[in-house]
């Protein structure tokens, strides 16, 4: 069984926990009241930027946000429908495991349909990311670098240099991705 997560149950559940108004979230995210109101409601799926920014404004991870406090760092096998699935609109992420907070790496199947991309805003963090396409292109903004990479193709860099992720092409893209430490 593949468990789609419901990140806007969850941000909102979160939300009340803290004695927030959606316009108390907007003031300590920099995010816009619409946009918090529009992921609540389901109307739009976050980006993984505006996730990151909601989770800090918790003081958590992006997995806590997500997926809660589920400890499976002795875990060793996952078989396909144990894999986390969060969707971001046409991105769609599946990670081996939950809450990777104990973990220092995280490997995902990222799934771009076309058009879909990783927000407006480049993301920037610590840490390193690598990744093989498998499907499809995918153009990959870091810094003022741009390539678009194809099947076989790959990348690795670091993080904290500001980047996003694009599928500019009219098929699905898959790649297969690693990010140290987790960033979700």
């Amino acid at each position: 069984m593949s468990d789609e997560i419901d990140i806007p149950a969850r941000l909102r559940a979160l939300r009340k926990t803290w004695g927030l108004t959606q316009r108390d979230l907007a003031r300590r995210t920099g995010l816009s009241h619409t946009t918090i109101a529009k992921i609540e409601r389901h109307e739009i799926s976050p980006t993984i930027a505006s996730l990151q920014k909601i989770a800090s404004s918790f003081r958590i991870s992006v997995t806590a946000l997500i997926d809660g406090n589920v400890d499976e760092s002795e875990r060793i096998f996952f078989k396909s429908e144990d894999l986390t699935v969060v969707a971001l609109g046409k991105h769609t992420i599946r990670q081996i495991g939950r809450n990777l907070s104990r973990r220092a790496l995280q490997m995902m199947e990222d799934t771009y349909a076309p058009g879909a991309d990783t927000g407006d805003s480049m993301l920037s963090h610590a840490g390193e990311e690598a990744g093989f396409v498998i499907r499809g292109r995918l153009e990959v903004t870091v810094g003022d670098q741009v390539a678009v990479l194809g099947p076989g193709e790959a990348y690795f860099f670091e993080s904290r240099v500001p980047h996003r992720f694009r599928n500019t092409g009219n098929e699905v893209c898959v790649v297969v991705a690693a990010a140290t430490p987790p960033t979700l």
